[in-house]
């Protein structure tokens, strides 16, 4: 019998990633920034209220939060994706939107109120200086960093800076008497979006986007390209859990897949005004085997590569019905470092269909839509998707497509809803195995650091002791997991947490992917014997 937890513990986790989703969604926004103020009186009785509450009202009030809160409830009643991002957050929104930061480069946690160096990043500066993984950063420029009860916000704001500004930096490492001082050069460090690129067999390449910002497009480039060197021919890509971005990058990707003048998309606002986005020529892969992978989080700008390629009888669709996004917002500044993102327009794919859920009963009920796909068996069974027959269309060669809510698959790859897989996912992709992976490399650093990655990938295996010390690792935190049926998997996942630390996110993907279903999926279509 379940308990409780075990019941609703996949709704929970689903219900997370489909915030990610929604917040990446949010930034689905495009074209120039109107501001068309005019006078009138519903926008003066507000300020008049604001006004009398300033300056007459009994007690002392934070009239801010309060316009805060107006905005919000006033957005909150337009539709789920047009959102309020206020100062104090717009700066962190724009900075990962835009795809770097000035800083030196390091990934880290707070271990005993000390910054210690998971890895520092591929060609940073805190790389190049000779910073390394296991360091512990006690001192910027003579400022202590320990002890101190700083939040991460708080310690990365003494490591970031103005480009090629530097910072002194004192670290301990172990099996080192003194403390070692760095000299780092702060530099643009890239937030990528495309996690992984490599080959998935001699001729099929392979490339992971987690969303879509501003330099989404040139990390795909650059991705592709080297793929192509590598023998590439055809491409997997994988698009789940991508809660979108900006649509720009979005179409330019798709046009890599599309023949001359093939519609990508075409938007409509309030007045009707259609604009239409086509392909050009001398995409890289217009004469290819695509195929993309999808889940119930592949959001937004994701879902327009998607129904772009499907519209027009491109490539192949792999995995579980979309997330169902299809409303454009754009950015709009309030002028006081806040912005709202409205939104102006709706997108459709070439067949004309709009893939936008319905939002009619209120957006608590749009936000527990995975809850209602979970229950209803969806994520299970392909049978178990309802479409709307009244938005049927047709696509060039004859292949029924559906508006409505979201990309349905060509192929249905099932999800694995049981909670013990659930956990395991929600484990790996979260971090919970990320300090407990830290703390194993502690104890032999020198070992792990002589292993190449082709040494790692094809003989490290993760022992039955590293395995139990995990299980009673997650009994600290009152989580019992017994289950022997997902064992290789947690191995398989506690190796690629171990890669990732050690060679960052291309090899840490190409080992979960080893098992993963809908890749073999892909496989099983190009060699089907």
């Amino acid at each position: 019998m379940k308990t409780y937890a075990q019941k609703y513990l996949p709704l929970i986790i689903g219900s997370a990633l489909a915030i990610g989703v929604i917040l990446g969604g949010m930034l689905n926004f495009g074209g120039g920034t109107k501001n068309p103020l005019s006078s009138n009186a519903k926008k003066e009785k507000l300020n008049r209220l604001i006004d009398y509450i300033d300056y007459e009202y009994v007690d002392s009030v934070n009239t801010d939060s309060i316009v805060d809160v107006t905005v919000n409830s006033i957005l909150t009643n337009l539709d789920p994706h047009s959102t309020y991002i206020p100062k104090r957050n717009y700066e962190d929104v724009a900075q990962n939107m835009k795809g770097d930061f000035v800083g030196i480069g390091i990934n880290f946690y707070k271990i005993n109120d000390t910054i210690a160096v998971i890895r520092p990043l591929s060609g940073s500066p805190s790389e190049k200086a000779g910073i390394e993984a296991g360091d512990r950063i006690l001192y910027a420029n003579n400022i202590p960093l320990f002890n101190q009860e700083l939040d991460n916000d708080s310690l990365t704001h003494f490591l970031k800076g103005k480009v090629n500004s530097e910072v002194t930096l004192k670290v301990f490492r172990k099996g080192e008497k003194d403390l070692l001082e760095f000299q780092v050069k702060r530099d643009h460090i890239p937030i990528k979006s495309v996690d992984a690129a490599y080959m998935l067999s001699t001729n099929l390449g392979y490339i992971k986007v987690n969303r879509f910002a501003e330099t989404t497009y040139d990390e795909f480039n650059a991705s592709a390209e080297a793929l192509l060197k590598e023998g590439a021919k055809n491409l997997v890509l994988d698009l789940r859990d991508n809660g979108g971005g900006y649509i720009e990058q979005a179409t330019q990707i798709a046009d890599e897949f599309l023949k001359k003048d093939q519609l990508i998309l075409f938007t409509k606002n309030k007045n009707n005004s259609v604009k239409e986005t086509f392909s050009t020529k001398g995409g890289k892969f217009e004469n290819s085997k695509v195929y993309v992978l999808i889940n119930e989080n592949t959001a937004s700008a994701s879902e327009v590569i998607a129904g772009a390629l499907q519209d027009n009888d491109v490539g192949t669709i792999i995995g579980r019905r979309s997330f169902g996004k299809g409303l454009v917002q754009r950015e709009m500044d309030l002028g006081d470092g806040s912005a709202v993102r409205l939104t102006v327009a709706r997108y459709y794919t070439p067949t004309g269909r709009s893939i936008q859920r319905p939002y009619t009963n209120g957006n608590q009920d749009y936000f527990k839509d995975y809850e209602k796909r979970y229950r209803n068996g969806e994520l299970e069974s392909r049978d178990s998707i309802h479409v709307n027959d009244s938005l049927k269309f047709k696509t060039p060669k004859g292949k029924i497509v559906y508006g409505g809510g979201g990309i349905i698959p060509d192929i249905f790859v099932p999800k694995d809803t049981d909670f013990n897989f659930e956990s395991l996912k929600y484990m790996l992709r979260s971090g919970v195995m990320d300090r407990f992976i830290f703390s194993e490399l502690e104890k032999d650093r020198l070992y792990y650091k002589s292993l190449s990655l082709k040494e790692f990938s094809e003989n490290f295996e993760i022992t039955d002791v590293m395995l139990e010390d995990y299980i009673e690792y997650l009994r600290s935190f009152n989580f019992d997991y017994k289950t022997n049926k997902y064992k290789p998997l947690l191995k398989r996942y506690l190796k690629a947490t171990i890669a990732q630390q050690l060679f960052g996110s291309n090899a840490m993907e190409r080992i979960i992917n080893q098992e993963d279903l809908m890749v073999k999926k892909v496989l099983e279509q190009i060699n089907p014997n």
